[in-house]
């Protein structure tokens, strides 16, 4: 794979199309127990601004029997399955991006009411004002769920494991140096008897832990296998596994909906922010934009790239470098940007379907020098 044209195979495009002005506009502001609903009509006028609960019956009784509309609601947790349920009943719905919605978080007149409002007019406006995102299909967010279901094992495990060794170090004591999956009762066998007996249960519960994750990481390889056969393509970069591979697969989920593979790399955030004025051009931060599982997950992938069990490619001869040109946190910053050529990477097979060359670039630079 051709690291440096990674982009010749992009696809183009032409990002969400919205159709002529309806006759109305509905902004919704999304609270857990109810949410406001405000109906502009085709002239800007509220028509009509009530409380509706967020529930599947009482959504259902509103919007069902409306005539076609355009409804404008702020991303959440409920957001997905409402935006879906309105598309079910014919609206054109658009899930407004929380981090462009500073007309509403940073309002000196914060009020669910006025937000519902404000929703409603930018979506009337100009739908672009509010960066919308798109909510992945029922099915694969449930099979997100299990991975996110595995997350939140993982992480309890972590702080357990974590706890048992804080306790043994108190008591003048150490557990065996390996990782949490590796931890059970078996190790407390040398533990004086009254740190043996608080630091059972812990352990038990972190083998307990370990078998749940475990059962999930069956659920995911078999999902990726039967369900989702382009995780096989992505796998063919060392450090991409079945988890990576399917959260990528399931988080972007068309990938159409980028006209550049680059733009995989910034959708997760992992594009440095820009604060450019005149002449200044300060380094700055990434914006950590996007799902930061993924994120996660693919700078994981990049400690793996950069690390000893790492075999040679042009990744991570590319991240070597960058990690050796000695400035402060060198290390660090070759780390995110390895994380972020593997997302665009990862896209670029997905799209093309070519099988991946480890060596690509440095095959075609050695051919003109042995020439």
């Amino acid at each position: 794979m051709n690291m440096k044209k990674q982009n010749k195979h992009s696809i183009d495009s032409k990002g969400p199309q919205w159709g002529p002005m309806p006759a109305r506009t509905v902004g919704v502001d999304i609270g857990d127990k109810h949410s406001w609903c405000c109906t502009l009509d085709e002239h800007g006028e509220v028509i009509n601004l009530a409380r509706v609960a967020t529930s599947k019956k009482a959504l259902g009784k509103k919007f069902e029997t409306m005539e076609p509309c355009r409804i404008g609601l702020e991303v959440g947790t409920h957001s997905p399955w409402i935006s879906r349920l309105l598309e079910s009943f014919g609206h054109e719905v658009i899930v407004a991006n929380a981090r462009e919605m500073k007309a509403i978080s940073q309002s000196s007149r914060k009020d669910d009411r006025v937000d519902a409002e404000t929703l409603a007019r930018l979506a009337r406006a100009d739908p672009r004002l509010l960066r919308p995102i798109r909510h992945r299909g029922e099915e694969a967010q449930a099979d997100l769920m299990v991975i996110r279901g595995r997350a939140v094992l993982v992480g309890a495990r972590t702080k357990v494991a974590n706890a048992a060794r804080g306790l043994a170090k108190a008591a003048g004591e150490r557990l065996p140096h390996c990782a949490a999956e590796a931890l059970g009762p078996e190790h407390l066998a040398e533990l004086p008897t009254p740190l043996r007996t608080a630091l059972e249960p812990l352990l038990k519960q972190v083998r307990s832990l370990t078998e749940q994750i475990r059962a999930y990481d069956k659920k995911i390889a078999e999902a990726a296998k039967s369900k989702y056969p382009e995780t096989k393509l992505l796998k063919q970069v060392s450090g991409v596994g079945d988890l990576i591979a399917l959260t990528f697969v399931l988080t972007i989920d068309d990938p159409k909906r980028f006209r550049r593979s680059r733009d995989a790399g910034c959708y997760v955030g992992l594009r440095p922010r820009r604060s450019n004025s005149g002449q200044d051009e300060p380094e700055l931060p990434i914006t950590k934009e996007g799902d930061g599982y993924l994120r996660v997950l693919l700078v994981q992938g990049a400690h793996y790239v950069l690390g000893w069990r790492g075999p040679d490619t042009d990744l991570r001869r590319w991240g070597l470098k960058l990690a050796e040109r000695g400035r402060k946190n060198a290390k660090k910053r070759a780390v995110v940007a390895v994380a972020r050529k593997l997302a665009v990477l990862l896209h670029q097979l997905w799209v093309s379907g070519e099988v991946y060359e480890p060596l690509r670039n440095s095959r075609a630079k050695a051919k003109p020098a042995a020439a």
